[in-house]
């Protein structure tokens, strides 16, 4: 009787390799660069002070305060990480708003939201 040999289908590639998450957090801004597939590059978004918030249909730029909720992980509320889908706290023209992030900080470079 012959072993069988188990083989792979083809090498593992660097493309598969992937990163760790970039976790952004609340800090003065700091963006690192990634290259991405097809030598196009990804902004990681390490920290930031920063969110470009939606209000009532216009855009305007507010300083986040908190982070109020992040569906993400219960960790990442405790220790105030911004993903996609977090609810944060941010001051616009003194008015303290709670808004939802739209856009993804570790692969888009920057903090967009929504008034919810």
């Amino acid at each position: 009787m012959y072993h069988r040999v188990k083989t792979r289908a083809h090498k593992k590639r660097k493309m598969h390799q992937g990163s760790m998450p970039s976790e952004t957090a609340i800090d003065e801004k700091i963006v690192r660069g990634g290259r991405a597939r097809g030598g196009n590059v990804k902004k990681r978004l390490s920290s930031t002070v920063y969110a470009n918030v939606l209000v009532h249909g216009k855009p305007e730029k507010g300083k986040i305060l908190v982070v109020k909720d992040n569906p993400a992980s219960k960790d990442y509320t405790r220790r105030n990480i911004i993903t996609k889908g977090a609810m944060i706290e941010v001051d616009v023209g003194g008015k303290k708003i709670h808004a939802k992030v739209t856009s993804r900080p570790g692969q888009d470079g920057v903090v967009n939201a929504k008034v919810m």
